[in-house]
């Protein structure tokens, strides 16, 4: 422990051009949250745990050494990503093992949404190891409080998937989640994802496109899902990093089983099982998986 209290101390960071000395740190993993864009959003907490730290994890060393230049700190930090997981996280665990603090981070806000290092964390609780997390910023949140969307119930729904039909089928799962449902994006993709989202959830449910989060170009805009379809899809220039943020579904009536009989019988003539589940979903708010069951068991009655 004294080592690390001298390894700490020759480390530190700078802080409004004072140098501040680290404190070392106790054996763990830490799970260290970054800016998502503007580099003052940082706690001094997350600066203490990257300067004493004995191994800094990141995903990108390029990104991660900007954060540390601005601040002063001397670490080296050590790649660990998707691509060679199975090298790193074994030399990570190691270092744990042998009662060193490894700290964590990603390039943007907080390690295990939406990258590799869930996998990392896991195996580190399973060997017995501390897990520590160092809160601060994040995207989903950030974009969720902008929004100006409902924050008494949220769901946080990571990447919808890349193609069409599959990014319909789990629009239609979430359809009638009561809570409003976050999700990150890409530019190329907004258009064609906001398209599929007025088509299943309904063009007048409300929703935010929030872009570049507390960078020089924030964007928030508001509106409802076909108005936001129908701007994106005039060919808007879109930069930078995307949450989509939809706000709740409208409490429906309970509909009559016998109205929903009628409604997935005319739907069943007009397309496909799967999209008239997923129309009936949208206008029944019930659970498309149990209308889907319906109409398959409605064929194969027919076809019996």
């Amino acid at each position: 422990m004294a080592e690390a209290a001298d390894r700490a101390r020759q480390r530190g960071y700078r802080l409004h051009n004072m140098s501040i000395p680290a404190r070392p740190l106790e054996p763990a993993l830490y799970l260290v949250a970054t800016p998502i864009g503007n580099l003052a959003d940082i706690t001094l907490r997350a600066l203490e745990t990257l300067a004493g730290a004995d191994v800094l994890a990141c995903e990108d060393t390029r990104v991660t050494r900007v954060l540390l230049d601005r601040y002063g700190i001397v670490n080296r930090p050590f790649a660990y990503h998707e691509h060679n997981a199975d090298e790193a996280g074994p030399r990570l665990l190691s270092a744990l093992g042998e009662g060193k603090s490894v700290a964590l981070v990603s390039d943007a806000g907080t390690p295990l949404v939406s990258d590799p290092g869930y996998r990392l964390a896991q195996l580190a609780i399973e060997a017995g190891h501390r897990v520590v997390p160092i809160p601060g910023a994040s995207a989903p949140l950030a974009a969720l409080v902008g929004s100006g969307l409902s924050s008494d119930a949220f769901l946080f729904a990571g990447f919808l998937p890349v193609k069409d039909k599959a990014r319909r089928d789990r629009l239609g799962e979430l359809a009638a989640v009561p809570s409003t449902l976050l999700f990150f994006e890409s530019p190329h993709r907004i258009a064609a994802t906001l398209a599929a989202a007025a088509d299943v959830l309904g063009t007048e449910r409300k929703a935010a496109v929030c872009r570049e989060l507390t960078k020089a170009f924030e964007e928030f805009r508001r509106g409802t899902l076909g108005e936001l379809r129908a701007f994106y899809a005039d060919g808007a220039n879109v930069r930078g990093e995307i949450v989509l943020v939809v706000g709740p579904p409208e409490a429906k009536p309970v509909p009559k089983e016998a109205d929903v009989d009628a409604l997935l019988s005319a739907l069943a003539q007009e397309m496909p099982m799967g999209k008239a589940a997923t129309e009936a979903a949208r206008r029944t708010g019930l659970p498309r998986k149990e209308l889907y069951d319906r109409l398959l068991a409605r064929k194969e009655r027919d076809e019996g």
